[in-house]
C-alpha cells in the first residue's frame, strides 16, 4: 500500500497543500491572498440576463465576472418529482477538496446536455434573486458556473437540502454496510432533506452520523435566514479554507498523516479536529525544520516539471502536453529510445511507460475537459488493448471522474475528466508578454525581411541623408552577419545609408526606423 501523507506549506500570502504518495506529489492545491477559490461558496445572486437560445443565464453574485447557470441547474418548484434527473441510488461523491459534492457533472467540458424539459424563461427572469452555489470557479475569461442545487459537505455526510434522496458513496462496496448506513440516515432524519454518505462514513456509529446531521441542518437553517436578511449580491456561506478542506476531505481516507509548517495553522487544524474529529488529532504534526517543508520532502522538482510542455520518460521517450481552448492534446514520442529487439516492442514499451506519466501529470496538473492522447502507432490490436487497459487502470486512483474511450485505428485515445478548478499551469503561470500566449515568436530571418519591407514602404516620404535602425541585439547581429545582404540591397535601392543600433530594451520583434536629417537631427518615423 502506498505511503500517503498531506504536506502543507502555510504562509501569510500563500498556502500550498500537497497530497503525496510514495514521496511524489499526486495532487497540489494552491490558495493565495486575494484569489481564494470560490468553489462551494453560496451566494444570494441576481439574474442579469436570461439567454433563451442557450438555455442559460448570467447571474451577478458579486464577483468581478458574472456567473452563469444552465437550465438543468435551476431549482424548480417540482424538484422532488425531478430529483432522479440528478441522483441515483448509488450516488457517488466527488471528494475534490475544492468542489461541492453533488454539483451536476459536465465531464466533456462546457457542452451542456439538457436533462430538464423546462424552458429557462419559464423558470427565471431578469432581476430575480436566487440562492446559488459555485460549482466551478472562474477559469480564464469564463465566469463561475453556478447551481441552485445546494450541497453542504461534512466529514461523513453531504447534505442536499433541495432533494429528499439518500445515497451512498460507490467507494463503500460492502452491500450490508451500504444498507446499514442508508437505513440509519433514513431513521435519523426528521425532515425530507437529502443526504449522501461519504466514504469516511464507513463503519461510523449512529452518534457521529446523528451529530453531523444536526450540524449540517443547523448550517442550512442559518443560510436560509441570511438569504432573507441580505440583498443580492451577497456571499452567504464561504467554504472552508484550503487547510481545513484538506483535513475534512483527505485526512485518513486519502492520507495517513498531515504535516504543516505553520504553528497558527497547526493550532487551527487541531481546534477544527477537536470539534469534528478528535480521534484524528494524533495524525497531525508541526514541521519546525530550518529547510522549507517542500524542499525537505523534495517536492519542488515535481512542481517545476509539471509546468513544462515536454516531459522526458526514463527510457528516453517523451510526452508533449499542449493546452488549447477546446481540449488538451498529449503526444507520445520514442525520442532517444531505440529499443533492444524489434520496433513494435520498442513502441509498446514507450507507450506503456507514457501511460503512467500521463495519468500522473493529468492528476497533478488537474487537467480537465476533453483530452486527446496520440500514442505511437502500434500494428497489433492486442498491444493497443494493453495500452488502453493500462491507461484505464492508471486513472483508477484519480478522484476526479474520468471517461476513457477505446483506442482508435489512428492510435488516438479520447477521454474526459471532470473540470473543477483552474489547471496548475493557469494557477502558476501567465501568458508570455513576448508572444502574448501564441507560444512562438517570428524567426530572426522573418523579422529582418519585415524590416526590409518597412524601410521600402516609407523611404519615399523621407528626405534625410540616411536611416538609423534600432533593433534587439540579436537582430542587429543577424543584420551584420548572415542577413547583411538585406541591408546592402535596401541601401542600393533607396540610395541612402542605414546605421544599425542595437538596443537591449527592445523585444525581438520590435524595431524603430529613425530618419537622419541634413541638420544632424533624427526624426522618429515609425
Amino acid at each position: 500500500m502506498a505511503n500517503k501523507k498531506i504536506i502543507i506549506n502555510d504562509m501569510s500570502h500563500e498556502t500550498r497543500v500537497a497530497l503525496v504518495e510514495d514521496s511524489n506529489i499526486v495532487e497540489l492545491f494552491i490558495e493565495r491572498t486575494g484569489s481564494s477559490d470560490s468553489t462551494g461558496n453560496i451566494y444570494k445572486g441576481r439574474v442579469q440576463r436570461v439567454l433563451p437560445g442557450m438555455q442559460a443565464a448570467f447571474v451577478d453574485i458579486g464577483l468581478s465576472q458574472a456567473a452563469f447557470i444552465y437550465v438543468n441547474d435551476i431549482l424548480t418548484e417540482n424538484y422532488k418529482e425531478m430529483e432522479n434527473l440528478f441522483c441515483d441510488d448509488d450516488e457517488d461523491e466527488d471528494e475534490q477538496i475544492n468542489s461541492p459534492n453533488n454539483a451536476p457533472s459536465n465531464q466533456g467540458g462546457d457542452v451542456q446536455h439538457y436533462k430538464n424539459e423546462a424552458n429557462i424563461v419559464d423558470l427565471i427572469k431578469d432581476g430575480q434573486e436566487m440562492l446559488v452555489q459555485v460549482a466551478k470557479s472562474p477559469i480564464g475569461t469564463k465566469g463561475a458556473r453556478i447551481t441552485s442545487h445546494i450541497s453542504l459537505p461534512g466529514r461523513f455526510l453531504v447534505l442536499m437540502p433541495t432533494s429528499n434522496h439518500i445515497g451512498v458513496s460507490r467507494r463503500i462496496e460492502d452491500e450490508q454496510e451500504r444498507m446499514r448506513l442508508k437505513t440509519m440516515v433514513s431513521e435519523l432524519r426528521k425532515n425530507n432533506l437529502g443526504y449522501i454518505l461519504r466514504t469516511a462514513a464507513e463503519g461510523a456509529g449512529e452518534d457521529k452520523i446523528s451529530q453531523e446531521m444536526d450540524f449540517l441542518k443547523n448550517l442550512w437553517s442559518g443560510i436560509q435566514k441570511k438569504y432573507i436578511e441580505f440583498s443580492a449580491p451577497f456571499l452567504i456561506h464561504q467554504e472552508l479554507d484550503i487547510r481545513l478542506r484538506a483535513v475534512r476531505d483527505l485526512l485518513l481516507h486519502e492520507a495517513e498523516s498531515l504535516i504543516i509548517d505553520s504553528r497558527s495553522g497547526y493550532q487551527e487544524i487541531l481546534s477544527f479536529l477537536d470539534t469534528f474529529m478528535p480521534n484524528l488529532k494524533s495524525l497531525v504534526m508541526l514541521y519546525e525544520g530550518n529547510e522549507p517543508i517542500f524542499d525537505a520532502h523534495n517536492l519542488e522538482g515535481d512542481i517545476s516539471r509539471a509546468l513544462k510542455k515536454k516531459i522526458w520518460l526514463k527510457s528516453g521517450g517523451y510526452i508533449v502536453i499542449e493546452h488549447t481552448e477546446a481540449l488538451v492534446a498529449i503526444d507520445v514520442n520514442t525520442g532517444r529510445y531505440v529499443g533492444k529487439h524489434n520496433l513494435e516492442e520498442t513502441i509498446l514499451k514507450t507507450n506503456l511507460e507514457a501511460v503512467k506519466e500521463i495519468a500522473y501529470q493529468v492528476r497533478l496538473r488537474d487537467i480537465g475537459g476533453i483530452i486527446i492522447i496520440d500514442f505511437i502507432d502500434m500494428e497489433k490490436k492486442a498491444n493497443q488493448e494493453k495500452v488502453f487497459n493500462a491507461l484505464s487502470e492508471a486513472f483508477q486512483k484519480d478522484r476526479s471522474k474520468t471517461h476513457i474511450l477505446p483506442m482508435s485505428d489512428m492510435g488516438l485515445i479520447q477521454m474526459t475528466r471532470k473540470r473543477i478548478r483552474k489547471p496548475l499551469t493557469r494557477q502558476l503561470c501567465e501568458s508570455c508578454f513576448y508572444c502574448e500566449g501564441e507560444g512562438h515568436l517570428l524567426s530572426g530571418q522573418s523579422i529582418c525581411h519585415n524590416i526590409y519591407r518597412e524601410i521600402l514602404r516609407n523611404a519615399g516620404e523621407m528626405i534625410g541623408d540616411g536611416f538609423t535602425l534600432k533593433v534587439n541585439p540579436h537582430i542587429a547581429e543577424r543584420l551584420h552577419g548572415e542577413e547583411n545582404h538585406i541591408i546592402t540591397s535596401v541601401e542600393a535601392r533607396i540610395g541612402k545609408q542605414i546605421t544599425i543600433y542595437p538596443d537591449i530594451r527592445f523585444h525581438m520583434e520590435q524595431f524603430d526606423i529613425l530618419e537622419t536629417l541634413n541638420q544632424g537631427r533624427d526624426k522618429e518615423n515609425l
